[in-house]
């Protein structure tokens, strides 16, 4: 079925004319929105917004590119609220992936990660892409050997208007959404939208609420044929409750019940003095980004984009404990509490251990395209400013297990009057990078040839002003980043591919610091800033197919790294905090494949898979000890992924089913435990209606998200060297330690009714 035919009559100076319209099906989007054909010389794939406008309004940027070649979701609750949440691709993770808005950085500049519930609400998406395999020469990012997720805007409407949409849910869960659309302000070209979110649900296990704000905009000009300028940006509070995280007994034990959750009241006299209690652990943040694209055609085959940003965050992750009242440390400084307070307590002080993150970040990035002929030359500079400051204080906790703002700022004290300090540092970053790159489209644009550079200079300052710790400390580097890469047009039909590229990124920033115990003042993490950087070489070798029915890609990937950083949490004084672990070498090889059906009677099918075959290329150092790791598998690298898709929409009715199979991956480099496969499977349903009054398409929409109620283990949130103790290769015994295990959110409905007006 290459094309429908449609015939229409024309009625002009008393004639009757038949005029017959071919429509081919080849602007129809495949496989329900998950893939469309690709022309750059890298693996690409990429949601549009026919299928995001069928997923639940509240799923993040990563449950939607969840069912593409190489993702691996990790979540924490059903509807996307809790921050507890990881992506992985081809086993790299989340703070390996660069995230970038319109030509914007969105990695946390301490520990690289993205945090997709503060980015954009999903309604305002028009794409998202995810290159598997390399970032752009010209993208702002450090960290993306796992690849680039590109999230674009929405273009601002030509005339005035909006969309409303209200959701009510399992668990309590209810959201409101309301984008209004300027159209064309006078006379002046000027266009714009603005929109808000409020969003609000119950942990679907354990006691606790998570609350989300949000706003997004973009204001835009265009003028000529490829000049505009932009301004848009997010502003973003959430506060989030926090699901505990679990070690593989804890699950066969108690499930999604009992010690795997916190406790829904204040209780000093339980096992843990109360600092179990769930109001403990609540997670605030408040982050706004901001960017102004500009692009200029300035004749003659040359065109200049330059993109200035700006971004702010703010942050608290909480958690309980106890000290003592006496015998406590500012670092190795021993310290006493006012004799009152020290009394009073009885030997044991039940406080929130406030972990606080302020971070300002600026830049910008600058290209110059110059298109002769078969070539087209870029050259550009990209400058980034990173300021975050992190402290741990302690605050205590009254006769109901209140601390004061769950924001921190009221610190224990000690007798002398200045706060007890479990952290207390702040670090000034600098990226300098300068690239250069050229295409040339030969046989008239059959074979495209693809060739660039990049220079990246990075810099870390730091100050750590616990006592007895190094208070100065920094960092510096400068890493070339070759790439080269071909694409080949074969028929009209059939493509293939080649690329080479490099990437580097420099261990979290955590590793700078000394941290001490302050119940001992003992040294818990010996800071330097001469660790080595992540190296990484990657090849990809693709086959794309795509005519007016059948979009399809095969690729084939390799990679070797050297000094691999993985990303662990640790629980620092209470608080969860980020970390990395330099698992040495590591050689990755596997297969992606994707293919989507153009819409059939209106039924549109995908598929995509994934074979991973990933390995330790050295043993690991623990301490004096040497672990025999050379050849075990990678962590957090699945052996088989795939994902079907099942999309029917006749203009007024419509569906998506989605299933999405996880195979097993190890949680230890040692291999001695590992967290067992899943499926999981969601379903949309909605009817889509015509236009009422001033009312858009009405719809109505169920999201069943988690179908059959599957209780899994969904996400490794801290690899350890080994589960149990193991006898190293020069004799003496390692201790082993527990990997924990993200928990999958249950089975959740939610019901949807959106208009636009």
């Amino acid at each position: 079925m290459a094309a429908e035919t449609v015939q229409t009559e024309a009625v002009q100076a008393g004639k009757t004319q038949v005029v017959t319209v071919h429509a081919s099906l080849a602007h129809l989007p495949a496989g329900g929105g998950l893939i469309r054909p690709q022309s750059e010389p890298q693996a690409q794939s990429v949601v549009n917004a026919e299928y995001i406008a069928r997923q639940a309004p509240s799923a993040t940027a990563f449950d939607l590119v969840a069912q593409l070649p190489g993702a691996t979701v990790s979540g924490s609750d059903p509807f996307g609220f809790s921050p507890q949440s990881n992506i992985s691709v081809r086993g790299m993770n989340g703070d390996a992936i660069g995230y970038v808005l319109e030509g914007m950085p969105l990695n946390d500049i301490a520990y690289y990660t993205g945090y997709p519930s503060q980015f954009a609400d999903n309604e305002n998406y028009e794409t998202i892409s995810l290159q598997q395999g390399a970032p752009d020469l010209t993208s702002p990012v450090l960290n993306a050997a796992g690849g680039l997720m590109t999230l674009r805007f929405k273009t601002p409407a030509d005339k005035a208007g909006g969309v409303f949409d209200t959701s009510y849910g399992s668990y309590n869960t209810n959201r409101q959404f309301l984008r209004l659309e300027s159209g064309e302000i006078g006379h002046t070209g000027l266009r714009g939208f603005v929109s808000y979110s409020h969003g609000a649900t119950d942990n679907w296990r354990g006691p606790g609420r998570d609350e989300r704000q949000h706003v997004d905009f973009k204001l835009l000009k265009t003028w000529g044929r490829q000049s505009s300028v932009a301004l848009l940006g997010s502003w973003n509070q959430a506060i989030d409750s926090y699901y505990p995280q679990v070690t593989k007994d804890a699950w066969l034990t108690d499930g999604i019940h009992g010690g795997n959750n916190l406790a829904a009241h204040y209780n000093a006299d339980n096992a843990v003095g109360g600092t179990d209690y769930w109001r403990l652990a609540r997670q605030p943040e408040r982050t706004l980004y901001m960017a102004a694209p500009v692009s200029l055609g300035l004749g003659n085959g040359l065109e200049l984009k330059v993109t200035p940003y700006a971004q702010g965050a703010y942050g608290n992750a909480p958690g309980g404990m106890q000290l003592p009242s006496t015998g406590l440390f500012n670092g190795t400084d021993a310290v006493q509490l006012a004799p009152a307070l020290a009394n009073s307590l009885d030997g044991a002080i039940p406080v929130r251990a406030d972990y606080t993150q302020r971070s300002y970040r600026s830049g910008f990035t600058t290209t110059l395209d110059w298109k002769r002929g078969p070539n087209d030359l870029t050259i550009g500079y990209w400058y980034d400013y990173g300021d975050d400051a992190q402290k741990q204080t302690f605050a205590i906790l009254d006769a109901s297990g209140a601390a004061g703002s769950i924001w921190g700022g009221n610190p224990l004290r000690t007798a002398g009057g200045q706060a007890l300090w479990g952290a207390n540092n702040h670090t000034i970053a600098q990226t300098n990078a300068l690239f250069i790159g050229d295409r040339l489209s030969l046989l008239h644009d059959r074979l495209l040839l693809s060739a660039g550079f990049k220079e990246v200079m990075f810099s870390r300052t730091g100050t750590n002003a616990m006592p007895g710790s190094r208070y100065n400390i920094g960092t510096n580097t400068a890493v070339p980043l070759p790439r080269l890469g071909a694409r080949f047009q074969i028929t009209p039909h059939h493509q293939v591919l080649f690329n080479a590229t490099t990437n580097f990124r420099t261990p979290a920033e955590t590793a700078l610091y000394d941290v001490y115990d302050p119940t001992s003042g003992a040294l818990e993490q010996k800071g330097t800033g001469n660790l080595k950087n992540e190296y990484s070489i990657a090849e990809e070798l693709g086959y794309r197919y795509a005519d007016d029915l059948l979009v399809g890609s095969l690729t084939l990937f390799n990679y070797n790294f050297t000094n691999r950083q993985v990303s662990t949490l640790v629980m620092l004084n209470g608080a969860p905090v980020q970390s990395t672990i330099n698992a040495g070498g590591q050689t990755t090889r596997g297969v992606d494949v994707e293919v989507g059906l153009r819409p059939w009677h209106h039924i549109s099918p995908y598929f995509s898979g994934e074979y991973l075959h990933s390995t330790i290329d050295n043993d690991l150092s623990s301490g004096s000890e040497v672990l025999p790791t050379r050849g075990k598998r990678s962590v957090r690298s699945p052996t088989l992924q795939a994902a079907a898709g099942l999309t029917y929409d006749d203009g007024h009715f419509f569906g998506v089913m989605t299933v999405k199979y996880t195979g097993h991956q190890y949680a230890t480099f040692m291999n001695d435990e590992r967290m067992p496969s899943h499926v999981t499977g969601n379903l949309a349903l909605g009817y889509r209606m015509k236009d009422v009054s001033v009312l858009h398409a009405p719809q109505l929409r169920m999201n069943f998200i988690n179908i059959t109620n599957q209780h899994y283990l969904s996400g490794i949130a801290d690899p350890t060297l080994a589960a149990h103790d193991t006898v190293g290769r020069r004799g003496s015994v390692v201790s082993g330690q527990s990997p924990d295990y993200y928990i999958g959110g249950g089975f959740a409905a939610l019901f949807t009714a959106s208009t636009g007006f």
